[in-house]
């Protein structure tokens, strides 16, 4: 109780002084990311920064037209920012506090302030509805009760008496009372699971660490490939002596922007992101929100499924299924009874069981003379009514606490939970009520009367969606608060195999790590344990996906390799989530999985194509600046066979329908084919190339190589798209076609410099191009008979 000097609450001076000494409630958590930083780290990188210097190069010494490739770095660093910036945005937005407003007493009055200038030590005036802005302490309390599931996972209000803690961001649910606050801004429980939330991180996307690891591994390389590429065109046009005479040095320059050019995969990051971006759009027609794009790939890859129960494998409501009569009963105790059950739903401030007993049980026979609300530490509600001026007093609550002193009845009831229903036992006191609201019944005699049987309506879809899951070998764990005898019932009609445990005996990692081990259903799981299992399972190796919806689920959700929000949760789990169903129906996930199996398994077909022109690029540019030969390209010409052979047919690669099961190793596998028909193209370049370039003008040399090369990688693509379906022909066919139209089109062979006639030159490249074709056709064949790799694409 608050004594008579501190009952006033603040002065004036005394918030004022607090304020100066920063001790308010001002949330000054940092902003995720800068927006400088998103910027930085997509503008500022090797790759841009190569290609840029290529592009400046271009524009300022050589031809326009050389310099198409910039488009793509532009795209591809558009896209980056756009991404990571509505990500930022979606992070800063998460608070879990909402209230603007708080009502505190100072000098004696009880005044209105923002949730920023509550201060320590104020005294807030909490009534039905409020949201707590600070940590607090309670100094009074008339019935208060305090909606925490956001925070704490408990589904049931929590009655607070005297000196009981307060979390802010709770909601009283009924009563009324004065709190003095303990804890503000920073220091306060919101605050400080809201800056954990609102740390940046990506999700892990094997597609993006294998192609960043690609980058890194040609940046090793690439900075001695330039300066051998550098040397050998200033030698080969004459070496330092002669190279600035008759503008010598622009051709040198032009084919060093050709080398490097033909040695970077600029299109691999965009297609990447375009797949990525159009398999958001097509989930989000079906009310999934992918709010990070390399989240759709990553549930390709999840091995450990872990669900709550409420929400998820069932809807959340409860319904009433039925009561059995327990105990002696009189022969109109079962009335009586249930008549007791009509008075316990007729409480306007009672919680959800009230309301589902009150539209079943229905009687203008009773009068309420007094109410003990539901407490979670009590575990029961009590009341003294009259019926026929007759008195008496009912309890009604967990079977555990109500029916401990009746070991038959408490057997039953047990009995009836193992089957999955949740039961209530409504029993006669023959004692007194208790008179503090908030004591247990030790001490109080009660007759049984009848046992209330609830059950949880399954979603009709769950059965379907974990048969689903089962047979694409990715496991399930429900984590759920409530008793796991009732948890594994509902896990059990649903098909779900596997031991249940109750966590709330595990006391230490080793324990709940064992336990993860063989258990598929976790009871009584506090917000922390989950956390620790999304931890403990990430250790062993595997992918995890995480569902969730309260305040108490986002650090799990945000540390697991994938968070998944229901659509209905909370501000602050959604924004920490990488896929949020918006219609809460868990059936959605399948959709999810297809989807990103389609874009890792096409992604990675196409990684094949833009890999193996790095390794002809790489090839090239060492052999015409070891031989002294003027490049065999210029930047334009392999820009169209980039364009035709390998961005134009990757597009539709990508989003091509694909169930293929996700294996690991995608690294491995797109080395294991890029490389050897990636040296097959140089080396059909290179052959048809060497007796050209020295009998026949330059400018025809170069013609004929491209057409080589453009054979050669063509047939690269053929390999890429098989089974040969009709619209993979047509697309075949249709490549074809456009480079055969470039080079008849006067305008565009001029444009491209494609200098063709039909002679012996061009006869040989298309011969040495068909070889190059050939060579790539037997590769295929022997790679597929020893299994290596192309079963798997």
């Amino acid at each position: 109780m608050l004594d008579a000097g501190t009952r006033t609450g603040l002065t004036a001076a005394q918030v004022a002084e607090r304020v100066a000494a920063g001790r308010a409630n001002t949330q000054t958590q940092p902003s995720s990311r800068s927006l400088g930083d998103i910027l930085r780290e997509n503008i500022f990188t090797l790759f841009n920064g190569i290609l840029t210097a290529c592009f400046l190069a271009v524009v300022l010494l050589g031809d326009l037209r050389d310099g198409f490739f910039f488009g793509i770095v532009v795209v591809n660093a558009l896209i980056g920012i756009v991404q990571e910036y509505r990500a930022k945005r979606v992070l800063d937005r998460a608070a879990l506090l909402a209230a603007p407003h708080s009502r505190v007493r100072r000098d004696g009055d009880v005044a209105t302030v923002a949730l920023e200038d509550v201060v320590i030590d104020d005294l807030l005036v909490l009534r039905p509805g409020d949201q707590i802005p600070a940590d607090a302490l309670v100094v009074e309390s008339t019935g208060l009760s305090l909606d925490e599931s956001m925070l704490t996972g408990e589904s049931d209000p929590v009655f607070k008496d005297a000196d009981a803690p307060l979390l802010s961001g709770s909601h009283v649910v009924t009563g009324t009372g004065i709190a003095l606050v303990t804890a503000v801004g920073a220091d306060s429980y919101a605050s400080r699971l809201t800056s954990e939330i609102r740390k940046h991180s990506l999700v892990r996307s094997e597609l993006r660490e294998a192609t960043n690891r690609i980058l890194v591994y040609l940046s090793w390389i690439l900075g001695p490939l330039i300066v051998v590429t550098l040397i050998g065109r200033v030698l080969t046009y004459g070496g330092f002596s002669e190279i600035f005479v008759d503008a010598r040095w622009r051709r040198a320059l032009v084919d060093a922007v050709a080398a490097v050019v033909g040695m970077i995969p600029e299109g691999l990051v965009l297609l990447t992101s375009l797949a990525f971006g159009v398999a958001a759009i097509q989930l989000a027609t079906k009310k999934v929100l992918v709010q990070e794009l390399a989240a759709v790939e990553v549930l390709a890859r999840v091995d450990v499924l872990c669900l709550d129960k409420t929400g998820t494998l069932t809807t959340g409501e409860l319904a009433l299924h039925g009561t059995e009569v327990v105990g002696a009963a009189a022969p109109d105790g079962k009335q009586l009874a249930e008549t007791a059950l009509a008075a316990f739903g007729s409480d306007e401030a009672g919680n959800a069981t009230s309301g589902l007993l009150g539209s079943r049980f229905r009687s203008d026979r009773f009068g309420v003379a007094r109410r003990i609300p539901f407490s979670s530490a009590t575990k029961y509600s009590a009341l003294t009514m009259t019926v026929d001026d007759e008195e008496s007093s009912w309890v009604l609550g967990a079977p555990e606490r109500v029916l401990e002193a009746h070991p038959v009845a408490l057997a039953r009831a047990t009995e009836l939970a193992a089957t999955g229903l949740r039961t209530l036992a409504l029993a006669r006191a023959v004692d007194p009520l208790p008179d503090d609201v908030h004591r247990p019944l030790t001490g109080v005699r009660v007759e049984p009367a009848l046992l209330v049987l609830l059950a949880e309506t399954l979603r009709p879809e769950a059965r379907d969606t974990l048969r689903y899951f089962r047979e694409q070998t990715v496991r399930v764990v429900v984590m759920s608060g409530d008793n796991p005898v009732t948890v594994a019932a509902i896990a059990r009609e649903l098909e779900l195999e596997g031991a249940a445990v109750d966590a709330s005996t595990l006391t230490s990692d080793d324990a709940l790590a064992e336990a993860l081990d063989t258990a598929s259903v976790l009871g009584r799981v506090s917000p922390d344990q989950k956390r620790t299992a999304v931890r403990l399972l990430k250790e062993r190796g595997r992918t995890v996906a995480m569902t969730g919806d309260g305040v108490n689920d986002a650090m799990a959700v945000k540390d697991a390799d994938l968070g998944i929000a229901m659509g209905t949760g909370t501000a602050a789990t959604k924004a920490v989530s990488r896929v949020v169903l918006l219609d809460d129906r868990f059936d959605r996930l399948p959709d999810v999985l297809a989807s990103g199996r389609r874009v890792i398994a096409n992604v990675e077909r196409v990684s094949n194509i833009f890999l193996a022109k790095t390794t002809y690029g790489i090839l090239l540019a060492l052999v015409s600046a070891i031989l002294l030969w003027p490049f065999p390209f210029l930047p334009r010409q392999l820009t169209l066979v980039s364009t035709l052979a390998i961005g134009i047919p990757s597009f539709f690669l990508a989003l091509a329908p694909n169930k293929r099961i996700y294996t690991p190793g995608v690294l491995g596998r797109v080395l294991r084919y890029s490389v050897p028909t990636g040296l097959i193209a140089g080396v059909t370049a290179i052959v048809a190339y060497a007796p050209l370039h020295r009998s026949i003008p330059l400018h025809e040399a170069r013609s004929v190589t491209t057409v080589a090369l453009f054979c050669v990688s063509l047939w690269i693509l053929c390999v890429l798209t098989r089974p040969l379906t009709g619209m993979r022909w047509l697309l075949l066919v249709a490549v074809a076609a456009a480079f055969a139209l470039v080079c008849l089109i006067p305008f565009t062979a001029s444009f491209f410099e494609m200098h063709l006639k039909a002679d012996g030159a061009l006869a040989w490249g298309i011969a040495i191009g068909a070889v190059g074709a050939v060579g790539v056709e037997l590769f295929y064949r022997f790679a597929k008979s020893r299994s290596l790799v192309f079963d798997r694409l």
